[in-house]
């Protein structure tokens, strides 16, 4: 994957889209063709997809008009239809009428006690054949706000931190009430808190007001205030809050005991082995540079680590997937340390900042 920045001072959502769709247009033209064809691939035909990123989109621009009009900008001057930079904006959902979505492996573990800086880590799992390219983003919503963000071209938000000391990770779950619907991306969900948030009450008041259809998890990190996920499905929103220590560790399957009832994560998701993987090493993470969480993470495994995700060749392309990029967020100077690749790159590669 490379990564490309871009940094935009309005304020106004079509200018910032035209910008984006301007500057990369070949980006957005090549990222909408190709998860088209992972749609097909999954069982999902190209009517049905833009049925279901129709009415996203239509929840979406109910629910925060800016970010419709964004993607609709974007679309208008990268030369593609604005349904298929939406759908690419909802994938998430779309994943959510697939008859296999196929197996979400992220791993976030983020250190916050009471008082202290948060200090956290996150590995982002996916489809290397679809991402090609991503994007560093740096905004301004309104006036005096920046956020910062890694996402991929067409995708309104995802990992990021904004300049009010707020940090989002994400993680993707399953839940039985997950459907083809076609309600709020879960993507935008965590875009808005980018762009409105300073707390971790006023994250939890913009998730609750929207109406989603596909399950995510928002680890929400603030300085001096204990983290939290925000667990969001269909069937509700439950914020999981940091444990002993001011430890939250987050993998793909519900954290919540009312949520987790409904869990309908992969068969041979190693979710759990994950978790656990993350309980065992996170002792030695705190007080570590970027890269030396990086390694910490890794444990004595290094890259045999359950958390360093390799494709499996012996699978479909569009079954494999693997550690694209690990990434920090550093809420105090709103920051994101970043490696291409997965954790265990840090002992021969330093980490960026954006």
């Amino acid at each position: 994957m490379e990564l490309h920045t871009l940094t935009t001072g309005t304020t106004d959502p079509r200018e910032r889209g035209s910008l984006l769709g301007t500057r990369f247009a070949g980006q957005v033209r090549r990222v909408a063709e190709l998860y088209l064809e992972h749609f097909a691939a999954l069982g999902v035909p190209e009517d049905q997809v833009r049925s279901v990123a129709t009415r996203s989109h239509e929840a979406l621009r109910a629910w925060a008009p800016a970010l419709a009009e964004e993607s609709d900008a974007c679309a208008d001057a990268a030369g593609v239809q604005r349904w298929k930079v939406a759908a690419v904006g909802a994938r998430t959902e779309i994943l959510a009428a697939c008859p296999e979505p196929g197996v979400g492996e992220c791993s976030t573990a983020v250190f916050a006690p009471p008082g202290a800086t948060p200090q956290t880590l996150q590995t982002w799992d996916w489809h290397d054949l679809l991402v090609p390219d991503g994007l560093l983003h740096e905004l301004t919503p309104s006036a005096g706000r920046t956020v910062k963000l890694f996402t991929e071209f067409g995708v309104p938000g995802k990992i990021g931190v904004n300049s009010a000391g707020l940090g989002v990770h994400f993680n993707i779950l399953f839940h039985a009430s997950d459907s083809g619907s076609g309600g709020v991306p879960v993507h935008a969900v965590a875009r808005r808190i980018l762009d409105e948030a300073d707390t971790l009450d006023q994250a939890v008041d913009i998730a609750s007001t929207a109406r989603v259809s596909a399950s995510t998890s928002l680890t929400v990190v603030t300085p001096g205030s204990p983290a939290a996920s925000l667990e969001l499905s269909p069937a509700g929103l439950a914020v999981v809050p940091a444990g002993e220590g001011g430890w939250l560790l987050h993998t793909n399957h519900f954290l919540d005991a009312g949520l987790a009832a409904g869990d309908t994560g992969p068969a041979d998701s190693l979710t759990t082995e994950r978790l656990a993987h993350l309980r065992d090493v996170r002792a030695a993470m705190p007080g570590l540079s970027p890269a030396g969480r990086a390694k910490a993470l890794c444990g004595d495994d290094g890259a045999g680590a359950v958390v360093c995700m390799r494709p499996d060749e012996g699978k479909p392309p569009h079954q494999q997937w693997g550690t694209l990029l690990t990434i920090g967020l550093d809420v105090t100077h709103c920051a994101l340390d970043h490696l291409t690749g997965a954790p265990h790159e840090a002992t021969t590669r330093d980490f960026a900042r954006f």
